[in-house]
């Protein structure tokens, strides 16, 4: 059985009040009890600061590098696959040679995603989400850094160099 979407309660007071009652009832059972932990979304604040870090970046880029990372996402999603935050299918192939043609087979389908031949396996790399659903505040927080030390990196600066730019230049 599957893990209930979330669902928004409110406290009146008295009990826990949900947003969507029909939702409620379709993934609760009357009676039961269950454990409710608090959920803080991330701010606003911290996401915007992670974008414009990125676009610093990304602006930043060495020229040997800028044409491996077209855009600031480019960049955004191969530094979440370097940084560990990536879903990884490999497949088997019959020889390297069939294993080259898959490759080239599978690039185009995603302009994000990182594909490797070693011998005969492919491995395609996609980065995790970091959307609101996918990834709570601490999750987010956590690639966000790692991330931006991915990058600060990549233009040879520290983290903490690449965030004071990017609020000098928003």
């Amino acid at each position: 059985m599957s893990e209930p979407p979330p669902v928004v309660f409110r406290w009146d007071g008295e009990s826990m009040v949900p947003r969507h009652p029909k939702v409620a009832d379709r993934e609760y059972v009357v009676g039961e009890n269950y454990l409710l932990v608090p959920h803080n979304d991330r701010s606003q604040n911290t996401h915007n600061h992670y974008f414009a870090a990125l676009a610093e970046a990304w602006s930043n880029l060495p020229e040997d590098l800028a044409l491996d990372y077209p855009t600031p996402g480019h960049l955004r999603k191969r530094a979440l696959i370097r940084a560990g935050y990536a879903d990884e299918r490999s497949i088997c192939c019959a020889s390297k040679a069939e294993a080259l043609r898959v490759a080239a087979f599978i690039r185009p389908m995603d302009d994000y995603a990182v594909v490797t031949v070693s011998e005969a396996v492919v491995s395609v790399f996609t980065a995790k989400s970091q959307s609101k659903r996918a990834m709570g505040a601490k999750a987010f927080q956590e690639s966000k850094e790692k991330v931006l030390d991915t990058v600060a990196a990549m233009i040879g600066v520290s983290r903490d160099q690449l965030a004071s730019n990017a609020q000098r230049a928003a």
